[in-house]
């Protein structure tokens, strides 16, 4: 998996995406000012995996516990209900030695 560098995300649409996504991620998981939110697209070249995915990463200071999920295409496409329910936000932390090449 790659990092998408450059081309997309230098394109206006993308960066208002990726801004857009991040606040919905505050929003649905109720996460403080404090909290941080990573949102990015990833080039995948794996065989059966979609070209773009968006990767959604953050942590909380309430227990300093990362959280990380991915939505199979591309910011621009991604809408509000792709998120997982707030309820789910426990389910999606990650332990201290999870290891990913996305993020």
């Amino acid at each position: 998996m790659n990092w998408q560098l450059g081309g997309e995300r230098t394109n206006p649409r993308t960066r208002a995406a990726l801004r857009r996504i991040k606040g919905w991620v505050h929003e649905n998981f109720r996460l403080s000012a404090d909290d941080t939110v990573s949102v990015n697209e990833v080039a995948c070249q794996l065989p059966g995996c979609p070209p773009i995915e968006t990767v959604i990463v953050f942590w909380t200071r309430e227990g300093a516990m990362r959280h990380h999920y991915k939505v199979f295409k591309p910011a621009v496409d991604v809408v509000a209900q792709d998120l997982p329910p707030w309820w789910m936000k426990d389910a999606l932390a990650v332990s201290d030695d999870f290891e990913c090449s996305c993020c």
